[in-house]
């Protein structure tokens, strides 16, 4: 998954939203547990604080005695973490401290002593160390034997363990971290999936696409979801759009060719009937327009074409065609054609192109090679992503070859050389003209042959 896709954005962004939510989620749920615990273990020292009052009150010695049924055997156990203690809160009345067997000589600390506020039920509470030097949570009660307020009044405490609740939250925090990993990676795998199979039509057009550039279809077909049928539409009406200009520009073409056609005609009939200097000059400059209007006409006929979506051509029939058609013509010279070519490379395009840039190439070749021509080609990838592939072809021959100031003026139009080979000097220009026509790229260089090397770039299946 790329950093700058649709996918990765998409991902990441449910991710970010999952990452910060969970932990979220998870410290409010924590935070209310860790509350409702500590409540709950408020709630039970409160009764049994209440319980302590009651059954120590329920006595007729004019003071409280030890209470018999608190309901909390932790009491009994030296230490445990438990424990209950009265007094007086006058210590010149010369009463006894009471306290629980699991406090044995130790003493409670009083949060009225402290003075602490009360709550709304008239209770004290604290944090504090117990005897075993564990934490403990302390809840005292002011109350007066008897219910008369004018009689002597005792400090009723309860104390627990904090290791109690403080356990269970832990327990909590460690079930809850688990829980919560466990559903943040189920929703990164379905994030995951949901962008993969939410983005899964847009690689199905990808492949129709390719396929309508390599020819293997026209049009892009198929059911795709509702959002996408729009493109899916607006796409095929390009194509034919495409398509119909295509059509009317060769249309166009045919037409302007056909129109100056006879007039060119009649202006050189006339011409040859006359044997004067201006009759030959009328000749000479009939044969140029004829020869420029024949060159403009093949290059627009030519763009058209490269313009066209879906044209393949393979290369290697299209060489073997010209080797035999060439050694055939070269058969006194006894020219031979060597080919280098995989059976699988296509080129993106007109396959008349292709044999007009090839043709010219193979044909000046076996007029200044000695004895061999040479013909390879092979697909290069393209550069990133969005790089398309390419096809190089090479023609090279064993004949004299050409100096670096030979190569720049040989490409031009018109320029010839050797007048003593036939030809117009128009072949590499034309062939130079069509590669750039196709966003391709020609180019001349030395052999190892010994002769000339040009090598052609086009746009490749």
């Amino acid at each position: 998954m790329r950093l700058d896709s649709l996918a990765f954005r998409l991902f990441a962004t449910a991710a970010l939203w999952t990452l910060v939510a969970l932990p979220l989620a998870g410290i409010i749920i924590f935070s209310l547990y860790r509350q409702e615990v500590e409540t709950s273990f408020d709630e039970r020292i409160k009764t049994l604080l209440l319980v302590v009052y009651t059954d120590s009150s329920d006595h007729t010695q004019g003071e409280p005695g030890s209470p018999r049924e608190v309901g909390e055997p932790l009491f009994e156990i030296t230490h445990s973490g438990w424990y209950w203690q009265i007094r007086p809160t006058d210590s010149t009345l010369g009463r006894r401290t009471l306290v629980s067997k699991s406090l044995a000589s130790a003493t409670l600390p009083s949060p009225f002593e402290r003075h602490l506020p009360a709550d709304s039920f008239g209770i004290r509470w604290t944090r504090d160390v117990g005897p075993n030097g564990t934490p403990i949570r302390v809840a005292e009660m002011i109350q007066a034997l008897g219910g008369d307020e004018s009689g002597p009044r005792y400090s009723y405490i309860v104390a627990g363990p904090l290791d109690w609740p403080e356990a269970r939250v832990v327990g909590f925090r460690t079930r809850l971290v688990v829980a919560l990993s466990m559903v943040g990676f189920g929703l990164l795998a379905l994030t995951l999936f949901q962008v993969r199979f939410g983005l899964l039509p847009l690689r199905e057009i990808e492949k129709r696409l390719t396929a309508i550039r390599t020819g293997q279809a026209a049009r892009l077909d198929g059911k795709l979801p509702v959002e996408i049928e729009p493109l899916q539409i607006e796409i095929n009406a390009l194509i034919q759009s495409n398509q119909d200009i295509i059509e009317r520009a060769r249309t166009q073409v045919g037409n302007l060719a056909h129109a100056l056609k006879t007039p060119l005609a009649v202006i050189t009939n006339e011409a040859r009937e006359d044997k004067g200097p201006l009759a030959a000059k009328v000749q000479e400059q009939t044969r140029l327009m004829r020869d420029q209007i024949g060159y403009y006409l093949d290059r627009a006929q030519m763009a058209a074409r490269a313009g066209v979506i879906g044209r393949v051509t393979e290369v290697l029939p299209v060489a073997q065609s010209l080797k035999r058609a060439l050694e055939r013509i070269y058969r006194d010279k006894g020219v031979e054609i060597v080919i280098d070519c995989a059976e699988a490379i296509r080129f993106q395009g007109e396959k008349q192109d292709l044999e007009e840039m090839l043709g010219n190439l193979a044909d000046n070749a076996c007029k200044w090679s000695r004895s061999m021509v040479h013909i390879t080609a092979q697909t290069l990838p393209g550069e990133g992503r969005s790089g398309r592939p390419r096809v190089v072809i090479t023609v090279e021959d064993d004949g004299p070859g050409l100096t670096p100031e030979q190569r720049q003026r040989i490409g031009k139009r018109g320029q010839r050389l050797d007048e003593s080979k036939p030809g117009s000097g128009l072949g590499l220009s034309i062939v130079s003209d069509m590669a750039t026509s196709y966003n391709g790229m020609f180019a001349l260089d030395s052999s190892p042959m010994g002769g000339l090397l040009v090598r052609l770039e086009l746009p490749a299946v």
